[in-house]
């Protein structure tokens, strides 16, 4: 039975204050602020009268604590008004009129930029619209994107009433967007507990057993920082520094960073002690000079460790993150390794508040542009003014999640600019980013100074620079997911963009002339087109040519669907292999594309299929399938690793043998190339044939293919290979 907690709310200004300043010794506010803070607090409580949360707590004790957590990063007194009316609208009779009516139009505008996204978090909705509408609502005023962290920061807290589906939901959003979103917006201080919530609900026992790994060496992680303090502390003293000016603190990395690292593949397979920078010493000094000379000091009493210094003062980050990172040796065998980062006061608070701290120094920059702020929401501009080959809700949100919430690296321009562009990107995604146009005429690259193929993966501290035509377009081939040449979002709708401008007969003459060279190399020469066409949506086959012409259609699309289209009895070249060859258990693992290996699943984890999975070689029971996560696996030691094995769930219910033949010029490493081409795309091969004939290599497979679009993903990235002239499809007879 739940206990009525209305007594211990709130009476008056005083014991509000009192509430607010539990961990914050002073509140920087007006006596006009708190009087105004205090009506809104006394309007919610009354609006939300008797409304409870599922926990049985009245329901004004969640908007008291989220306005709690913006006075502790330091939010002026509209957004603590605006966050303590945020649900008002949602779940009362108030309306946003009469918000404006007693609040005024800037704090209705914030109430109702959350209370949009609310509306995407009710059970069962997909209402991608809202997630648009808040982001138009950041661009007008960013306070309102740290209302909902900090909303979303609480519920995670609380979440535990909810039913399991909406815990799941709720913690699988916020790994996917908001806490990305802290990290874009430099607000560090709610990432990190964002992540560890959302991760404490979604895989509980993983956390709680690296929780308790940590905790079995808390004293020692304690003694460890504790050492470390006073020996930097008393070098940085008998360098002349005042104590008073510094500040030198320990801490222990968040539990969500610790187990993505963990994932990694140098550290897969092992535990929780071999992750070597769980621990961290910040250290905060008044000017740049002294970031310099305390990381002097530092390398001159530890060892540092090569490869694990980074400078983001003089490389400041597009999010405005500045400090110096360096990681070093110590302990008595220099086997134990801890990473210092090194930042001036102003840096401090850009790192933990970000896009709050505007708030925090509005007096300096009153009446002024705030370019460190309008920077960090740059991004969100830009990609509001994408154009996207669907005007709807649904694809912003796939540009949002693809490209500007994924993990992100920093490349260079030739003239020292930094690039911001997520993981995976190319140089072609580069191109697209510095300008349209030199995306357009993009014919190669250099990676520091070496020539690279356009489907080159930069990497974070990579000097791009751009060899680019006079005149001239982009090629149809980018569109191709299959080559990979194109990884961003951004870049597509640019691409498409730009064939879209072409005249209508040019691109009904490519895209006719695109689809009839791919049916031709799949054996499908016959296939009626009238049956894609509803589909589509098109009315006539001209208007699919145009559709692929201009790159609305990609062609991996239209081969996808005729493959939907098309069943064995359709198509005479895809014969079934016999039940006996095939293993039709859709619970079924594949061993590096082996057949025949006993297998069996662990009773420890229980993987189900969908998990990312790994197997581990037995003494005489074959190998047994684990969750890649399973806390046994993490905890096997260096010597076990070895008899780990890559794994994948169960091949295809039903598969057929394709033949194929590969022409190519004869070369060192050609067969070993093709193989890895097929390994990488899980297939397996039934039968070879090579015949060489005057530096000419003609190679012919029977592969074991699920589809007609995976006949042509092979196909395309076999032609990819150099010196390969052609592959395509085998006829019968």
């Amino acid at each position: 039975m739940h206990t009525d907690n209305t007594s211990s709310l709130p009476n008056n200004i005083d014991e509000l204050l009192k509430f607010y300043q539990k961990s914050r010794e002073t509140l920087s506010y007006s006596e006009d602020e708190i009087k105004a803070i205090w009506y809104a607090y006394s309007f919610a409580r009354e609006s939300h009268g008797d409304q409870k949360r599922l926990s049985g707590e009245p329901y004004i004790t969640h908007p008291m604590q989220v306005s709690k957590t913006l006075i502790d990063l330091g939010m002026d007194a509209e957004t603590v008004i605006a966050s303590l009316l945020h649900d008002v609208v949602e779940d009362t009779n108030i309306s946003l009129d009469e918000i404006q009516e007693k609040f005024g139009q800037l704090i209705s505008q914030m109430v109702d930029g959350v209370t949009t996204l609310k509306q995407y978090e009710s059970p069962g909705s997909n209402d991608a619209e809202s997630i648009k509408k808040l982001f138009l609502a950041i661009i007008n005023d960013a306070r309102v994107i740290v209302i909902k962290l900090a909303d979303r920061l609480h519920n995670l807290k609380t979440i535990f009433p909810l039913p399991r589906d909406r815990q799941i939901k709720t913690a699988r959003e916020t790994l996917e967007i908001y806490a990305p979103i802290a990290e874009r917006l430099g607000i560090w201080s709610l990432k990190g507990e964002l992540e560890d919530l959302a991760f404490k609900c979604l895989e509980p026992e993983i956390y709680q057993q690296i929780l308790y790994d940590l905790e079995k060496s808390r004293d020692e992680h304690r003694a460890i920082l504790q050492n470390l303090i006073e020996t930097i502390t008393k070098k940085m003293v008998q360098s002349n520094m005042d104590p008073k000016n510094f500040v030198v603190l320990g801490r222990r990395k968040y539990i969500y960073s610790i187990y993505r690292k963990m994932l990694t593949p140098k550290y897969q397979g092992k535990g929780v002690d071999s992750v070597y920078d769980k621990l961290g010493i910040r250290i905060i000094v008044p000017s740049i000079p002294d970031c310099y000379a305390v990381l002097g000091l530092i390398h001159a009493e530890w060892s540092p460790l090569p490869g694990e210094f980074d400078d983001y003062i003089g490389m400041k980050l597009p999010s405005g993150y500045q400090s110096l990172h360096t990681s070093v040796k110590y302990g008595p065998d220099k086997n134990d390794i801890v990473e210092f980062q090194i930042r001036t006061f102003d840096m401090h608070n850009e790192a933990e508040f970000g896009v709050a701290a505007h708030w925090i120094y509005k007096e300096k920059t009153h009446g002024k542009r705030d370019i460190a702020m309008e920077n960090k929401i740059k991004w969100l501009r830009l990609m509001l003014d994408e154009p996207q080959s669907e005007d709807d809700a649904e694809s912003f949100l796939t540009l949002l999640k693809q490209d500007v919430l994924q993990e992100r690296i920093y490349v260079f321009t030739p003239q020292g600019d930094i690039i911001d562009l997520p993981a995976g990107a190319t140089p072609i995604d580069f191109a697209y980013a510095i300008h349209t146009s030199v995306g357009d005429r993009c014919r190669g690259a250099k990676i520091n100074g070496k020539l690279v193929s356009l489907d080159h993966k930069l990497q974070t501290g990579d000097q791009v620079q751009i060899l680019t035509a006079k005149q001239g377009g982009p090629s149809r081939d980018w569109l191709n997911p299959s080559l990979g040449l194109v990884n961003t979002q951004r870049a597509r709708s640019k691409i498409r963009n730009w064939f879209k401008k072409q005249a209508r007969e040019q691109n009904l003459a490519q895209g006719k002339s695109i689809l009839e060279k791919e049916l031709s190399r799949l054996g499908m020469e016959e296939v009626p087109l009238d049956r894609l066409l509803t589909r589509f949506d098109y009315k006539t086959t001209d208007d699919l040519y145009v559709g692929i012409g201009c790159g609305d259609v990609s062609l991996q699309r239209v081969v996808n669907m005729l493959s939907e289209l098309y069943t064995n009895n359709e198509d005479p070249l895809l014969m079934p292999i016999s039940p006996a060859e095939r293993q039709d258990d859709t619970n079924a693992v594949s061993i590096l594309g082996l057949k025949g290996m006993l297998t069996s699943f662990s009773s420890c984890c229980s993987p189900a299929p969908g998990d990312e999975i790994v197997g581990y070689i037995t003494r005489g029971r074959g190998v047994t399938i684990h969750r890649s996560d399973c806390p046994n696996i993490l905890r096997l030691q260096e010597s076990e690793r070895e008899r780990m094995i890559k794994v994948a769930w169960g091949e295809p219910q039903k598969t057929y043998p394709v033949s194929i033949v590969i022409r190519a010029y004869d070369r060192q490493g050609l067969i070993g190339d093709i193989s890895a081409v097929l390994r990488d795309e899980n297939v397996n091969i039934l039968d070879v044939n090579i015949k060489p004939s005057h530096n000419i290599a003609t190679i012919q497979l029977t592969l074991e293919v699920s589809d007609i679009g995976k006949l042509s993903v092979i196909l395309t990235r076999l032609e990819t290979l150099p010196n390969v002239i052609e592959a395509h499809r085998i006829k019968p007879g």
